[in-house]
């Protein structure tokens, strides 16, 4: 499928996830995901290792869909989740980061008659996507570090220092971004007069 036609198709299949309702609706739409997995070959060892955490939230949301509304929801509840997530991850697993959000800039142009840039769309994007790894990889560190302390069961133990290693991320990405001049104003806001001023002295 071409590149640009599979967020299309996700956007597609998440809407009418969400507004064909019962729990056989959402039975098929988790077999259809698994379906989409086994046509592109994915690695199931390392789409279970990525799903771990989806299910533990899909089974606190169906949970309590559940005692609130009944079990046909929260089943519902739960199955569209799966499904939804797996979808996801077969049009990131199947499509290369550059060109994804290559249709993401493509994409996000008409924003441009609202101020908003199409290349600032696709950073964050880019951002967004490269920051999941890092705060995996904060969440096991701060679980390895609580469990050597005997604090596995602490919930301040386990977030707080997730926390703080994925705000220091977002500085030095910030000030990376900064020093590179990306992200700053452009046009006449962009040299007030401090600006001007730098010009004066030729800075």
């Amino acid at each position: 499928m071409p590149a640009v036609a599979k967020p299309v198709v996700l956007a597609v299949a998440g809407v009418a996830v969400v507004l064909v309702r019962g729990p056989v609706s959402a039975l098929v739409a988790l077999t259809a995901a698994v379906a989409v997995h086994l046509a592109a070959r994915l690695s199931w060892h390392r789409t279970r290792r990525g799903l771990r955490a989806t299910l533990v939230v899909a089974a606190l949301v169906g949970g309590l869909q559940t005692w609130t509304r009944g079990w046909a929801t929260g089943l519902e509840a739960a199955l569209d989740l799966v499904a939804l997530v797996l979808l996801a991850t077969a049009v990131t697993a199947t499509t290369r980061s550059d060109t994804l959000l290559d249709v993401v800039q493509r994409a996000a142009r008409p924003l441009r008659h609202v101020g908003l840039a199409p290349q600032t769309v696709a950073l964050a994007s880019g951002l967004m996507l490269s920051s999941i790894p890092v705060l995996v990889r904060s969440a096991h560190e701060s679980r390895d570090a609580a469990r050597a302390r005997g604090l596995e069961r602490n919930p301040v133990a386990l977030v707080a220092p997730a926390a703080v290693r994925m705000v220091g991320h977002a500085r030095s990405t910030g000030e990376a971004l900064a020093a590179r001049g990306i992200g700053e104003p452009e046009g006449p806001a962009a040299h007030g007069p401090s600006g001007r001023a730098r010009t004066a002295r030729g800075d």
